[in-house]
């Protein structure tokens, strides 16, 4: 019997398994049919280890391709359940890429709908950015690469890249983890330091990046570059291959994968402000072109930022101008602090609106659903099958 570990995006919470789950030595754990209802079942199942039957998976599909399946109409999404979607292509996508599904094709595919989402509002994007506190610590690796692809979009924006390379780098981002996607949600989840095995994995990750995608068909010179050197740096402190002349690709998914992990929060520890993960960011290149186009681009106080104002009002930003210190917010409370029913939006530009500071404690926002501060207004058309 060849077993294959079972990969977490294929279990759907509430519905029957298609498949038997057994563990390391074939011995049965739960028989296909069988409904895990909740996130904290499947955690411990897959801690104990659980993998399935090569042949059985093979069955199941053979028999769901070949099957009658009715035309049916996606329910309409607004851009933040789009951007969920992303997400949930981008599980499925490495999952099906392990039993040799065709990676590059999805990835180049998952690459053009991801800049689509910023183009109908990079805002919005940012905000999901900012505003990390329910994202679940499983499944932070996949998050991750998606918010890295977000910010080199918006970067590549500022330094008037052409779109196709632009793609490229869209596409590297999403791939430059390839090797380590679940290692990295353990890890951002456990509350103890970083295991020796688990370092050596993070030193060898872009290498193995890299030779994934080889190996899979990748044969654009940028595309891999970018991949391999994400993590060199010009002294020659980096890694894997202590490089000191980086591709500009590289350089600016550095930047990118360094700034949103900073932003991120981790069971170790809190999630630095966007403001004090670009101060340091640009302290080290000595305010170069890069940091100076995160800077840019995200505005002094970017999307998903709580600030208070000079009316006593505490706010949520929205929206970025042309000014990077005033930019649109939503009002959530009134002048001492006591929540609104209905969210009111400041130009921060005018005196009696200004941004006065910063809000530390984010607790408020805790159930805040980022609807009531944008709407619903932008949905998906229904697709095809």
């Amino acid at each position: 019997m060849k077993m294959l570990r079972l990969p977490r995006a294929k279990v759907q919470l509430g519905a029957p398994l298609p498949w038997s789950v057994r563990d390391d030595q074939g011995q049965l754990l739960l028989s296909r049919g069988h409904v895990v209802e909740t996130e904290h079942q499947l955690d411990l199942l897959l801690e104990r280890g659980a993998f399935v039957d090569v042949e059985e998976v093979k069955a199941v599909t053979s028999s769901q391709v070949t099957a009658q399946v009715e035309p049916r109409v996606e329910r309409h999404l607004n851009l933040f359940g789009l951007w969920d979607q992303a997400e949930r292509d981008l599980q499925q996508l490495l999952a099906d890429a392990a039993r040799g599904a065709a990676l590059v094709e999805g990835i180049e595919r998952l690459a053009l709908q991801v800049v689509n989402l910023v183009d109908n509002d990079a805002d919005i994007a940012i905000y999901r950015c900012v505003r990390q506190e329910q994202v679940k610590t499983f499944y932070y690796g996949y998050a991750h690469v998606l918010h890295c692809a977000m910010l080199c979009i918006l970067l590549s924006r500022y330094l008037t890249w052409p779109k196709e390379r632009t793609n490229k780098l869209v596409k590297a981002a999403l791939t430059m983890n390839l090797s380590i996607m679940d290692l990295q949600g353990q890890m951002a989840g456990q509350d103890f330091p970083m295991r020796d095995k688990q370092r050596l994995q993070i030193s060898e990750h872009p290498q193995r990046a890299h030779d994934q995608l080889v190996a899979a068909g990748v044969a654009d010179p940028d595309w891999l570059t970018a991949v391999i050197q994400h993590h060199e740096r010009p002294d020659g402190t980096g890694y894997p291959m202590k490089e000191t002349k980086l591709s500009e690709m590289a350089s600016i998914l550095r930047l990118a994968d360094v700034f949103m992990a900073k932003i991120s929060p981790r069971a170790l520890r809190p999630a630095l402000s966007a403001q004090e993960a670009a101060r340091q960011l640009f302290k080290e290149d000595n305010g170069g072109m890069l940091s100076t186009a995160l800077v840019k681009q995200f505005g002094i106080y970017p999307p998903g930022d709580l600030v208070k104002l000079a009316s006593g009002e505490l706010a949520v930003v929205v929206k970025r101008t042309a000014n990077a210190r005033a930019p649109i917010v939503a009002v959530i409370t009134d002048k001492v602090e006591h929540l609104i029913a209905k969210t009111v939006r400041r130009d921060s530009a005018l005196a009696e609106f200004t941004i006065t500071g910063i809000v530390s404690n984010k607790a408020i926002l805790a159930r805040l659903p980022p609807e009531r501060l944008y709407g619903f207004s932008e949905i998906a058309k229904p697709t095809a099958p």
